[in-house]
């Protein structure tokens, strides 16, 4: 209930103040398991992101916010759930994994952490790890004019990565990372468009 009541009032404000635009929202599988990757330059990226998507989004968040109580809470009602960022969070792990195999959409900024340059920086393996585990596309998603207080927001959607069967059969690290490899270069492509 507040997730639908925010996501309308948010879509608003960045209408009037940003002049958001979002190009590609027909790329959104509207059913079924889906994990969205994007480029992460802004604290206002998630809920963008969560914004442009026709469909509720679950974030993972550093740990450390949910300890920050009304934060904690607001953070929770927006669908998302906390990961420890320095090691392997299996809790984590599994949420995303439930999450997506119950057809719900799972937003992961595969860079880690925001880019204080804009520039794309090297992916981590989980996004495709998740993917590929639950047998659900990727889509990718560029940000443009998230950063900076005033500027126009585009949000572009790409078409979404289906996974080759091949992969299906526990895909060694090396696969991992190619798949990494592969949405971020279609972040990239659509950043450049």
């Amino acid at each position: 209930m507040l997730y639908s009541f925010l996501w309308r009032v948010i879509r608003l404000i960045l209408l009037i103040w940003r002049r958001w635009q979002v190009i590609g929202i027909e790329h959104l599988p509207q059913r079924g398991g889906v994990v969205v990757v994007s480029n992460h330059v802004s604290n206002l990226d998630p809920v963008v992101v969560g914004c442009a998507l026709t469909r509720p989004i679950h974030f993972m968040a550093k740990i450390e916010l949910f300890k920050i109580g009304i934060i904690g809470w607001f953070l929770r009602q927006l669908k998302s759930f906390p990961v420890h960022r320095d090691k392997s969070d299996r809790q984590a792990i599994r949420t995303a994994l439930e999450l997506l195999q119950s057809g719900e959409v799972l937003g992961i900024f595969p860079e880690g952490t925001r880019s204080k340059t804009g520039e794309l920086q090297k992916p981590h393996i989980g996004a495709a790890l998740l993917a590929i585990k639950a047998d659900v596309p990727i889509v990718p998603i560029a940000l443009k004019g998230t950063k900076g207080f005033f500027t126009k927001i585009v949000v572009l959607v790409g078409e979404p990565i289906y996974l080759p069967e091949v992969w299906h059969n526990r895909p060694g690290k090396e696969e991992l990372e190619k798949l990494s490899e592969q949405a971020m270069r279609q972040v990239a492509a659509l950043l450049n468009k």
